[in-house]
């Protein structure tokens, strides 16, 4: 059954791109990623399917017997890079004005990234935030989790205001292994409260990156007539002349993008401003050429 947020297209113009960690990573030394561990014994984790190239001795072949598979034993440290994606659910990710909201963008971005990150063979785990932790699924490597986590990310039913700082805060207690940490938001919650959950992160030694996900308009305030604006979040209903307070929004915007951006930045963290008018694919494979 073919899965909305995976786009074949958007796949084939990505089938190139890696998704390389630049920090170490608690995994085994592939060439891709580096690892802190060598040499020392370590306790079966999971399995997961042959694919052409793997180490015959590394087979499971009572499993074999039993079901007529090839699958590869995996150990605790010998998985590759751990990456979370962290998905924002709140209710101010479903705006949109012209095209899909805010948080079907964030979705296909993430079935991309978790699909790119499986072929590497990679674990990958998915997380759905509000203002606490909603959905968790740690990451695996094996096909059949591709499914979980697509049928995760289209069963969001947006939830409760935004406090990410709270949400990133639980979420880190979970976060046992070192790895990488994708966060897919619009950030439209308290930026003090959201960068100091970052820190912590860093300070946990993950990697942190940052996907900042606006709707076009909200960048450009493209509005001329008198409007009722309403916070999907609280319902709240203001009538202005938008043509008075552009100029102010905009350089409130800029501020409230500056202030992400530097917080982020200071502390080793990649930031990445996207809008919905660009289509997902393009913009994820700009920053993964970058990044490599």
């Amino acid at each position: 059954m073919p899965h909305r947020f995976l786009d074949p297209t958007a796949l084939v113009r990505l089938g190139g791109m890696e998704f390389v960690a630049r920090l170490v990573v608690e995994g085994f030394i592939t060439g891709m990623h580096r690892s802190p561990y060598q040499g020392f014994n370590v306790e079966f984790a999971e399995h997961r399917q042959y694919m052409p190239g793997d180490d015959l001795r590394r087979v499971d072949w009572r499993v074999y017997g039993k079901s007529d598979r090839f699958y590869i034993k995996r150990y605790e440290e010998e998985t590759n890079l751990r990456a979370y994606l962290v998905v924002d659910a709140s209710r101010s990710m479903t705006y949109s004005r012209d095209r899909g909201s805010k948080l079907e963008y964030t979705c296909y971005v993430a079935a991309s990234l978790a699909y790119l990150m499986l072929r590497q063979r990679d674990s990958v785990g998915i997380a759905t935030v509000d203002d606490r932790v909603r959905v968790y699924i740690p990451p695996r490597a094996t096909p059949a989790h591709m499914s979980a986590m697509l049928s995760a990310l289209e069963s969001i039913d947006p939830g409760a205001d935004t406090d990410l700082g709270l949400a990133l805060h639980e979420l880190s207690a979970r976060l046992v292994k070192r790895g990488l940490i994708v966060l897919l938001s619009d950030l439209l919650t308290d930026p003090d409260s959201t960068l100091k959950a970052l820190r912590l992160l860093r300070h946990m030694k993950h990697e942190v990156v940052v996907f900042h996900i606006l709707d076009e308009s909200e960048r450009t305030f493209p509005f001329t007539q008198p409007t009722i604006f309403r916070d999907v979040e609280s319902g709240e209903t203001l009538a202005t002349n938008p043509r008075v307070l552009k100029a102010s929004y905009l350089e409130a915007l800029n501020q409230f993008v500056a202030t992400y951006r530097d917080g982020c930045r200071a502390h080793g963290i990649d930031y990445v401003l996207m809008d919905t008018s660009t289509p997902f694919d393009f913009a994820l494979s700009t920053y993964l050429s970058h990044r490599k």
